[in-house]
């Protein structure tokens, strides 16, 4: 099991730094940012719900730019400082942030059940 594990780490560690050298990313640091902003990500959901169930637009649109920005920051990193990228990763990148604020908008205008 020791070579196993040998290899795998081996082969992470290859296309880290693969990443780094070739495209100027430092997949650490893009896991940093995705780890750190996923608690400010449900907070702001948790928060938006909260706003639009008291009608606070002020604070809905407040939470509404957190949310975005939680979602957009580790793929930030990667469009500021990555260099080289393959015309995809922007596409994978725009379709993934895409999808988060296409699932926030359906959750929030979905209806609550009714009431028997």
């Amino acid at each position: 099991m020791h070579w196993f594990d040998t290899a795998v780490l081996g082969w992470i560690r290859e296309l880290m730094r693969a990443a780094r050298e070739n495209y100027g990313v430092d997949p650490a640091v893009f896991l940093i940012f995705y780890l750190a902003s996923a608690p400010v990500f449900y907070f702001s959901i948790f928060r938006m719900v909260r706003a639009l169930a008291r009608k606070l637009p002020n604070e809905i649109t407040l939470w509404s730019m957190v949310f975005l920005a939680a979602t957009a920051a580790p793929f930030l990193y990667v469009l500021l400082f990555g260099r080289n990228l393959p015309w995809w990763i922007y596409a994978v990148i725009g379709l993934l942030i895409a999808q988060g604020v296409y699932s926030l908008v359906r959750r929030l205008t979905k209806k609550p059940p009714e009431k028997p």
